[in-house]
């Protein structure tokens, strides 16, 4: 019985600091080909970095259709 308690004890400490989790989102997505054929992944903060990705196995990058950036100021990109 003493371990019964312990045990719920602990189950209700531990969820009580549990937050939920959130979606990440990301604004680009790599499509793939190849072995990969058919199967994408939207988790890329930069064309460059999913570009990085899909080199060597093929495949192509393109915008994330469903992005929305959080909500706040964004800094301003830097022209040359």
């Amino acid at each position: 019985m003493k371990i019964l308690l312990l045990t719920l004890g602990l189950v209700i400490a531990t969820s009580a600091g549990v937050t939920r989790a959130h979606a990440q989102n990301y604004p680009w997505c790599a499509a793939y080909s190849g072995s990969m054929a058919g199967s994408s992944n939207c988790g890329f903060v930069s064309f460059e970095q999913c570009m990085e990705t899909v080199r060597g196995m093929g495949g192509f990058c393109d915008r994330n259709t469903q992005y929305v950036p959080p909500p706040g100021p964004h800094p301003t990109p830097k022209t040359r």
